[in-house]
């Protein structure tokens, strides 16, 4: 963890909890300022705590200096949660095809089918349920959870993690409207490529194309029920949170964030480093390191001064109204005054 420590080191701790929940026995946090106030209180056996902070620890309780209180946090996190590991091997109830290829140490559970030609790598774990498609490569370290659908020839990288339901390589939502007002479907056969270290959440559901590839980027982490449609790219590293849709062949460059419910419209650059806040609909090109908000997406900084405004219009409304008729008034009375004049 790289920690400094100060105090008693001799103390035992089991398991991490938040500072406001901790107790003896357990490790606990505080990257947030807002909450060292608590410390003084905490009955945890012992905090990490930023090496920023103030020397003197303001804790009854052991202290490790960190950094990254959050990134140790998280190490922490590993080391003290115990997990009953899947038994290697592949369970007698799964179904695996004849001329599939299994790497070494991989667990396979039970109802977990898996399609000719197909090839997973080392030490990877596929949970109950799961369907990995004909012609599909998994890399190793991988896990993919319960009812998650892998679709024929989708490539998946190394240490990759897929969440329960998710379905990777289902078809695009691709038709062209016929002379009789029906709908043709356009065969959606081209790839999915899914890099290394990229975490996929539960029930998210990510499109091939027709032609080209969709592509998922190194370092990506997408939360549950995003859809990500059919030739779209998803930048390394970039964040995409719960409820995003993504249109259809869109690119989205590197270390971008896109938070809650964000709507991104087809075939536009969502440029390297921008962060779309919550429920924000972004119908055009976004630049490069853009803070973006509201629908249309405009510049943060803007959004905030016009929402601002929003509770305000009902009254400004009604002065204009007020004003109008008081200006009506004023040009009737002149027109009258003018009558006399013009006679």
């Amino acid at each position: 963890m790289r920690c400094r420590l100060e105090g008693n080191g001799d103390v035992e701790t089991r398991r991490v909890a938040g500072i406001e929940r901790a107790g003896p026995g357990d490790l606990t946090f505080v990257a947030n300022p807002r909450y060292i106030a608590l410390l003084g209180d905490t009955r945890a056996s012992a905090v990490i705590l930023s090496s920023a902070q103030s020397s003197t620890a303001p804790a009854p309780a052991a202290v490790l200096r960190s950094d990254n209180p959050y990134q140790s946090f998280a190490e922490a996190v590993a080391i003290l949660t115990h997990t009953i590991p899947p038994a290697k091997g592949v369970d007698r109830l799964s179904a695996v095809a004849p001329d599939a290829t299994l790497g070494v140490d991989v667990s396979i559970g039970p109802f977990v089918t898996i399609g000719s030609g197909a090839r997973i790598g080392a030490r990877t774990t596929i949970y109950p349920n799961a369907v990995i498609g004909p012609g599909a490569r998994i890399g190793d370290d991988c896990i993919i959870h319960a009812h998650v659908s892998v679709r024929e020839r989708v490539q998946i990288g190394h240490r990759v993690i897929v969440q329960d339901g998710a379905v990777l390589g289902s078809d695009g939502f691709g038709f062209v409207k016929q002379a009789d007002g029906s709908h043709l479907k356009i065969p959606q056969h081209a790839d999915v490529v899914i890099e290394d270290d990229v975490e996929i959440g539960a029930n998210t559901t990510i499109d091939r194309p027709a032609v080209g590839e969709t592509r998922i980027r190194a370092g990506a982490k997408i939360d549950n029920l995003v859809q990500i449609a059919h030739g779209v790219t998803v930048g390394a590293r970039s964040l995409v949170a719960g409820q995003v849709g993504i249109a259809g062949s869109t690119t989205v460059e590197d270390d971008v964030v896109l938070a809650g419910q964000v709507g991104v419209a087809g075939h536009i650059t969502i440029g390297k480093g921008v962060v779309a806040t919550a429920q924000t609909g972004i119908p055009n090109s976004v630049a490069p390191g853009e803070l973006v908000s509201g629908y249309p997406a405009i510049a943060n900084r803007d959004w905030l001064k016009s929402s601002a405004i929003f509770r305000h219009l009902p009254a400004l409304k009604q002065r204009v109204a007020e004003l109008e008729r008081r200006i009506a008034e004023l040009e009737e009375k002149l027109a009258a005054w003018r009558m006399p004049l013009d006679r």
